[in-house]
């Protein structure tokens, strides 16, 4: 069975870890980022009808949110929800695909102006029926060299699990391993470039299903 590298950052890497050791798997973690808060000013909450989160970091790294908690939450991902919810938010939507299925989502239940708390580096999606203002609250910087806990894994036959394009990119420019990774997406699989030994696209952008399709990687050869 081959070992599982779990690339993602903090917290969620730890949380991803626990699940694939409770499938039986060995879980390696080697984040390839490290995230940190920016500096930025909240506008005022009257402005807009909806708050959206893609990530769960955002509620970590932004600061007081208490002014937006009467605001509906819009949420990437079960995570990210609950993650809400747990400082404070009660009128919590959250959707399992993407930003731009969370967007659409938003407009159908009339939210006209929307406020989009983000990571740095991102995918604006925007959508005709509404406006989005969108503020950086943190930042995801990338690590300087693969760690070393990555690189012995890699050289142990580990598949890499990807959960984003950019996390993608950065273990290709890094590393210049050409094993099995698994991807959450076909957009992430994609960012990975080609040359790869073996690939696996989860059959829906959850962490349990990454993880599904990663398990049948671990298996091939063992």
């Amino acid at each position: 069975m081959k070992p599982l590298l779990v690339l993602r950052p903090e917290p969620g890497a730890g949380r991803t870890a626990e699940r694939a050791q409770a499938m039986g798997l060995e879980a390696i973690v080697a984040p390839l980022f490290t995230v940190r808060p920016l500096a930025w000013t909240p506008p005022g909450p009257a402005a807009f009808d909806a708050l959206m989160l893609t990530s769960a970091q955002a509620l970590r790294h932004g600061g007081d949110l208490s002014a937006f908690r009467a605001l509906p939450v819009y949420a990437v991902g079960a995570a990210t929800g609950d993650a809400a919810r747990a400082v404070g938010f009660t009128q919590v939507h959250a959707g399992e695909s993407d930003a731009a299925a969370l967007l659409d989502r938003a407009v159908a239940d009339g939210r006209g102006a929307i406020l989009h708390l983000t990571g740095r580096e991102h995918r604006a999606v925007i959508h005709p029926a509404t406006t989005v203002t969108r503020i950086a609250v943190y930042a995801a910087d990338v690590v300087d060299t693969l760690p070393d806990v990555a690189a012995d894994a890699l050289a142990r036959d580990a598949v890499a699990l990807l959960h984003s394009p950019r996390a993608a990119r950065t273990l290709a420019a890094l590393s210049g391993w050409r094993g099995r990774i698994a991807a959450l997406s076909p957009a992430v699989a994609e960012a990975a470039g080609p040359g790869w030994h073996s690939v696996a696209v989860a059959a829906a952008p959850t962490d349990d299903a990454l993880l599904a399709a990663a398990a049948r990687l671990c298996e091939e050869g063992a």
